[in-house]
């Protein structure tokens, strides 16, 4: 899951960024509501926290130009403005909740859990291929029952070729959806990635080409087996 992050406080964006990739997203920031408008424009977003003050465009104003435009995100707004006017304001634009400053972080993951479902309720809760099992709400990943123990980036990387199965996800694709834009790595990186993935897949009894290489292509997951 993509997170775009639009806030001006430069060490409240880097603290929301932090808490929110230790908690398995994948997240890009910016600081002003033009610069947010340019990112949704090129990258494919499951959600945008933004300020309702910023500088340039200011949160309303962007909200309303995305709805406009037919963009469908789901937005979460931060406001310092606790008051109910201000709240109707930011719903009339098009947000679909807000959390006031200071912002609580156990709140805002809770509230951001509940727009992802709301987005998203033609995705299973729980994805499953072949004997493993990946609970997106509690992060918990296993193969045959046996627990499987992931760092952020292969937990995205095994969650991105679950959400696809047997279609074959590129290399670039992989990047796009698990690294932010602002450290993009290598194509070996990837390469290394998937390895250490299939280690730890193989360490718990799934087959060693439980993920597939198509070469010169990408990535997918293995048919499933007819014998369990």
């Amino acid at each position: 899951m993509r997170i775009l992050i639009v806030e001006d406080d430069l060490s409240l964006a880097e603290i929301l960024a932090t808490a929110l990739i230790e908690q398995r997203y994948v997240v890009d920031t910016v600081s002003d509501g033009e610069a947010a408008w340019q990112q949704v424009k090129t990258v494919t977003y499951d959600l945008i926290v933004m300020d309702m003050m910023l500088p340039k465009l200011d949160g309303i104003s962007l909200c309303r130009r995305l709805r406009s435009q037919s963009y469908g995100i789901p937005v979460l707004m931060l406001t310092a403005l606790n008051n109910i006017a201000d709240k109707v304001t930011g719903l009339d634009a098009g947000a679909d909740d807000y959390v006031i400053k200071p912002v609580d972080l156990q709140e805002l993951f809770a509230r951001i859990r509940a727009l992802l479902r709301r987005g998203s309720a033609q995705t299973p809760p729980i994805l499953e291929w072949d004997g493993l099992r990946l609970d997106p709400s509690t992060y918990e990943v296993t193969y045959e029952e046996k627990p499987l123990y992931l760092t952020p980036k292969e937990y995205s990387l095994l969650e991105v070729l679950l959400r696809n199965g047997r279609r074959v996800v590129s290399r670039s694709a992989i990047i796009e959806h698990v690294w932010s834009l602002e450290d993009p790595p290598e194509e070996d990186t990837v390469k290394a990635h998937i390895k250490t993935l299939r280690q730890k897949l193989k360490s718990v009894g799934a087959a060693s080409d439980f993920i597939e290489t198509v070469h010169g292509v990408g990535y997918r997951l293995r048919q499933p087996s007819l014998h369990q």
